[in-house]
């Protein structure tokens, strides 16, 4: 089988750096030439690891027993959500890259190198949710119905980032976002709700706070900062180095221990605050206080994005090895009017979901393990006959049923009553059917009970719901 590559950046383009492969196979054979360099070539049959397509580097699948822990991550977080009064709304993958661009910042990591543009159409796979969310409270007009709005996303996320443990490139957050109220209140109660969130998945994290300022404030915090890192330029990585330029900021957050070295003596731009932002700062912290959310300040805090002022915040643990976020979000009050929107305060967070569902794990979270209601277990055509439309109405009921189709013995099939975590287990034979009786197992205290066979299917289900729902067992 040959394999054919052609690199056409004229047609598709992620982002300036990644080139797209189209790749082409011809089911020719796979092609060989001889050691002896004579240019004859050969044919062989590829092997099975060869036919296996598998997933794309960076992007994984979520397996079953995986996705009981998502659903549940899922579940839970609507669930505090709807608390605080958030509503959720559902947001395309692809928009147009402009948005980004104007929202994140082009120089900024995620647009300069990690997002996955389709260069010729001008539109892109959403790197974050913050600015697809708002585009669509501003094309709706949302702020028209009410005047401040509570949404809430849930999706996939899309970066070219080296994939790393709880880091892919197709990952997922879950997103929310408060609008149009500028009270630093909210800032705290946003916070208390990631806190909460975190508290009942079983998940240890710290909280560390800062603030961005305002663009009053900050134009002359950036000056100060330039200085202090021009006189450190040579010291610092090449990334660093180029961000002093574009985005100085960015610099206080580098990973890497000789730039976060450089930067130890570096000005706070809590020193640099203007009234109404240290006003705002210390309202947050009473706020936190007040709700009980433990907190620290970290004055080296910045984020990723150009949007962000005043409140930013991330949620820390070092449970993953290197201390990594889990969750963050900030304060972005000129965002909205920026992006052609009214002239409306923000404030939102987004949590990892990879991450999240790896600290579930690591930490036994107790999760909820789906059990089966009733498995019928029938032996002989007669028995699998009248349990066939049997289990369809104990469906149509909202019970959880299921029954083996392969003619199994009895002892094959109460196994596959306890894989399948059955609550009871109805056993019926044919001369169970000739005497009108089946018998009824609990699979939990092993104790039986005969039952009357009813000839028809909804009826006998009816009899049956009722008497399974009378002790509803739930297996450890």
């Amino acid at each position: 089988m040959a394999v054919y590559t052609i690199i056409t950046p004229d047609r598709l383009d992620f982002s300036p750096i990644i080139r797209v492969n189209f790749i082409f196979l011809f089911f020719c054979g796979r092609c060989r030439f001889s050691r002896r360099g004579q240019g004859q070539e050969t044919s062989s049959t590829p092997t099975e690891e060869e036919l296996k397509i598998k997933a794309i580097n960076g992007f994984k699948d979520i397996l079953p027993e995986e996705a009981v822990r998502w659903r549940f991550m899922e579940e839970k977080a609507r669930d505090i959500f709807g608390r605080f009064g958030a509503r959720e709304i559902r947001l395309p993958i692809l928009e147009k890259t402009e948005l980004f661009a104007r929202s994140i910042g082009e120089a900024t990591d995620i647009v300069e190198k990690e997002m996955y543009t389709f260069a010729d159409k001008g539109i892109t796979m959403r790197p974050e949710g913050t600015a697809s969310l708002l585009r669509a409270f501003i094309e709706h007009g949302l702020h028209v119905q009410q005047p401040v709005q509570r949404l809430y996303t849930i999706g996939p996320m899309f970066r070219h980032e080296r994939p790393q443990k709880g880091r892919l490139r197709q990952f997922h957050q879950m997103d929310v976002e408060v609008i149009g109220a500028p009270e630093p209140a909210v800032d705290a109660e946003l916070m208390a709700m990631g806190r909460m969130l975190l508290d009942e998945l079983g998940i240890s994290a710290s909280l560390e706070i800062n603030s961005l300022g305002c663009p009053d404030c900050r134009p002359g915090f950036r000056s100060r900062l330039i200085g202090f890192l021009e006189n450190r330029r040579h010291r610092l990585c090449q990334d660093c180095r180029r961000r002093i330029d574009t985005n100085p900021l960015r610099v206080l957050d580098c990973k890497k221990p000789d730039c976060r070295a450089q930067v130890q003596e570096a000005p706070s731009i809590l020193d640099a605050l203007c009234d109404p932002c240290r006003d705002h700062f210390a309202a947050v912290c009473r706020g936190l206080e007040a709700l009980g959310v433990d907190h620290g300040v970290n004055r080296f805090m910045v984020r990723g994005l150009d949007y962000y002022t005043r409140t930013t915040f991330e949620f820390i643990t070092g449970d993953l090895g290197a201390q990594a976020a889990i969750g963050a979000g900030g304060r972005y009050d000129g965002l909205i009017e920026q992006l052609g929107g009214p002239a409306l305060p923000g404030i939102g967070f987004a949590m990892g979901m990879e991450r999240l569902a790896l600290l579930m794990e690591q930490q036994e979270t107790p999760l909820p393990r789906p059990a089966t209601d009733l498995f019928v277990a029938a032996l002989g055509e007669k028995a699998a006959a009248y349990a066939f439309p049997l289990v369809h109405e104990l469906r149509r009921l909202g019970l959880s049923a299921a029954m083996d189709h392969s003619g199994r013995s009895l002892k094959a099939q109460m196994k596959q009553a306890g894989r399948t975590r059955a609550n009871y287990t109805l056993i019926i034979g044919d001369n169970e059917l000739e005497q009108q009786e089946a018998i009824l197992r609990d699979m939990a205290t092993r104790k039986q009970e005969s039952v009357a066979l009813q000839t028809d299917a909804a009826e006998q289900a009816h009899l049956l719901a009722l008497r399974v729902r009378q002790n509803v067992i739930v297996h450890p």
